[in-house]
């Protein structure tokens, strides 16, 4: 029987775990921390304090935090003293996730509605957040674009579509650019929220009505499976090999309820995997 243990517990929604150093970094969007968190103690330290809901964050590859402000319309980073500094303006609120690959581009999506205000249903997007700060828009029509990795290669993007049940993958150019748009797996009554990598090229994703956390190939097949006893909302592959998976998760409420989860459900879980974690973030 797999050991699943609990590394914190008693924290509210919890989303975009990114592991770094010695540290697993991770977001309570009902605080609006960004936490770090020692795995060896359990010890959680908050590094940063956005008001925002979504709070998502990512590595630039010079080690630097990006950090979306959702409510402001823009990318903050963390600097060395600790203080928020803009690195981007986003031009409009409502962003989710942000991903960076290997030459410093930043990718952040967006809904295209809100459901928090019971705003009709339109199709999300993602834009590129280009190292000089400057954003464009390089995909459109993802039903609601959720957590976001790049491959091990550096060649691919590949986005969760929550309502389309479905991680769709897009080519990256050099430029950052998007293009070859495909569905990279089909998944059923899956639900993905966020992702990671692995150094074999499949993906783990975090299933909040599921209750899980999957691990799937190119295609669909899955290849391993982690239950939880609450929402799984996303994972990351870290730990000194990186064979670590870690998972946040809590007891889902839903959109239009106050606070969308059950207050204090919010927990860090942890678990040995076969294979290493790849690619980005």
């Amino acid at each position: 029987m797999r050991d699943v243990r609990t590394l914190l517990e008693g924290r509210g929604l919890l989303e975009s775990p990114r592991w770094h150093g010695d540290r697993l970094f991770l977001s309570d969007w009902s605080a609006g921390e960004v936490l770090a968190l020692d795995p060896a103690t359990g010890r959680a330290e908050v590094v940063a304090r956005v008001a925002s809901l979504p709070l998502c964050t990512d590595r630039h590859p010079d080690g630097g935090m990006l950090i979306v402000s959702s409510a402001d319309g823009l990318l903050l980073r963390r600097a060395l003293d600790g203080s928020l500094v803009p690195y981007a303006d986003l031009g409009r609120p409502g962003w989710n996730d942000i991903v960076v690959d290997g030459r410093g581009n930043a990718y952040v999506n967006r809904a295209g509605f809100d459901p928090l205000a019971g705003e009709e249903f339109a199709p999300g997007s993602v834009s590129l957040v280009t190292p000089d700060g400057s954003v464009r828009e390089v995909a459109d029509d993802i039903a609601f674009p959720n957590g976001m990795a790049v491959t091990p290669d550096g060649s691919t993007l590949i986005v969760a579509d929550s309502y389309r049940h479905a991680l769709v993958a897009f080519g990256i150019a050099p430029d950052g650019t998007l293009s070859d748009r495909r569905v990279w797996a089909d998944l059923g009554e899956g639900t993905p929220d966020g992702i990671c990598a692995d150094a074999r090229n499949a993906v783990w994703y975090a299933d909040v009505p599921g209750r899980c956390c999957v691990r799937v190939a190119e295609g669909g097949a899955v290849l391993d499976r982690v239950d939880l006893d609450r929402g799984g909302f996303a994972c990351a592959l870290g730990g000194r090999d990186r064979r670590t998976l870690f998972v946040v998760a809590a007891v889902w409420r839903g959109m239009t309820e106050p606070g969308l989860v059950e207050p204090g459900s919010g927990r860090v879980f942890a678990t040995r995997v076969e294979v290493p974690g790849a690619g980005r973030p």
